[in-house]
C-alpha cells in the first residue's frame, strides 16, 4: 500500500488545478430490497432506456435498476467467481467479466447465457493462449472460441463494426480481439512500460472510429490503438486509469481509483475537469472502479472498498 500511496501523490497535488465538473451525488440511490445488501461493487452499466446494472460480490450478483434507482430485479446466482465488469452492448445484450474464473459472458436482456469466451476456471499458462492446432483427441474444426484461455480477464468493449476487444489484464498483459461472433481475430501487448506494452490493462472502450483506448493502470496511463492494435499514442501524468467509458458524443470518462476521483476529458486527451475525493461519505469515493453514462447524463460510478454504486446528476 505504501508503493501504490507514493505512486498517486503526483495526481494528488494536481488535482486542485482540475477544474470542477457541475455534478452531485443522488441521495439514497438504488434502493434496495430489504435485508439485501452490495458487496464489493465492482461494475456498473447502463443501457439506452437508463436501467442500470450493478455487479458486485455477492448474493444477487447482477441488479438491474431503474434511472430512479427502483429495483427491477436480479439474477447470475452462481454464475460468478469474482466479477470485475459489466458492459451493455449496442443490441442491449448484458456483458459480464468474472476475473477469477477467466471467462467473459454475453447475456440477452433476459439474462440468460448466450455465449462464453474463455474456459470456466482454466487460465491460459503463457502470454498466448491459442492453441497452434487441436490438443490430441480433439477434432479438427473446433472453433477458436472453444480453445481459447484468459488469465484473469479485466473488461470488454465493443467495436463499431461488432468486434469484441477482452483487455486479458491481471494474469496477462494483453487486449483480445474477437469478431461478432466470438472468433478469435489477434492479441496484441505483453508484460512492460514501453508503447503497446502494459502493466495491469484494466478497462478498454472503442470511440467511433474503431480505436481502443486501454487503460494501462500500473502504468499510469491511457494508451490509444487503432482496430488493428497499431499504437498510436499514450497520456500520462492523468491518475492511476481504473474504468473507461467513452458517451456516444465522444467525451471519455476514466475512473482514477488511487486518488479516488472521476474525470471527464476530450478523445484528443484534455482533461475538461474531475470530481470526487477520497472518503465514505456520499459524493466521495474509496477505490472507484468502473463508471458509466446513462442517456441523460447522469454518471453512474461503482466502488470496491465502500461496497455502493453511486449516482451524479447535473446540478
Amino acid at each position: 500500500m505504501k508503493r501504490l500511496l507514493w505512486l498517486a501523490a503526483p495526481a494528488l497535488l494536481a488535482q486542485s488545478a482540475l477544474p470542477g465538473l457541475d455534478y452531485q451525488v443522488v441521495p439514497n440511490w438504488p434502493l434496495l430490497p430489504a435485508g439485501w445488501n452490495f458487496r464489493e461493487t465492482p461494475g456498473i452499466a447502463a443501457d439506452a432506456r437508463g436501467h442500470v446494472y450493478v455487479i458486485h460480490r455477492g448474493d444477487h450478483p447482477v441488479m438491474e435498476f431503474d434511472r430512479d434507482g427502483k429495483f427491477l430485479r436480479a439474477f447470475g446466482e452462481g454464475l460468478f467467481d469474482r466479477p470485475h465488469a459489466v458492459r451493455i452492448d449496442p443490441e442491449g445484450n448484458i456483458w459480464t467479466v468474472d476475473d477469477t474464473s477467466h471467462v467473459v459472458l454475453k447475456m440477452d436482456p433476459a439474462g440468460r447465457v448466450r455465449r462464453v469466451l474463455g474456459r470456466w476456471r482454466a487460465a491460459s499458462d503463457s502470454s498466448s493462449s491459442m492453441t497452434a492446432k487441436p490438443p490430441a483427441g480433439v477434432q479438427r474444426g473446433l472453433r477458436d472460441e472453444d480453445i481459447f484461455k484468459f488469465n484473469r480477464p479485466t473488461d470488454i468493449a465493443f467495436g463499431p463494426a461488432g468486434d469484441l476487444y477482452v483487455s486479458d489484464g491481471y494474469g496477462n498483459s494483453r487486449v483480445v480481439k474477437f469478431s461478432r461472433d466470438g472468433t478469435f481475430l489477434k492479441e496484441w501487448g505483453r508484460k512492460g512500460n514501453g508503447e503497446g506494452e502494459f502493466n495491469t490493462p484494466h478497462s478498454i472502450a472503442v470511440d467511433k472510429q474503431g480505436r481502443v483506448y486501454v487503460a494501462d493502470r500500473e502504468n499510469y496511463r491511457i494508451q490509444v490503438f487503432d482496430a488493428d492494435g497499431k499504437f498510436l499514442r499514450q497520456w500520462a501524468e492523468l491518475g492511476a486509469p481504473w474504468g473507461l467509458y467513452i458517451t456516444p458524443d465522444q467525451t471519455l470518462y476514466m475512473c482514477d481509483g488511487y486518488n479516488n476521483r472521476v474525470l471527464k476529458m476530450t478523445l484528443d486527451g484534455k482533461i475538461l475537469g474531475a470530481f470526487g475525493g477520497p472518503g465514505r461519505l456520499p459524493g466521495q469515493f474509496s477505490f472507484v472502479h468502473h463508471l458509466s453514462v446513462g442517456p441523460d447524463g447522469s454518471v453512474y460510478t461503482a466502488e470496491i472498498l465502500n461496497w455502493r454504486p453511486q449516482k451524479f446528476a447535473h446540478k
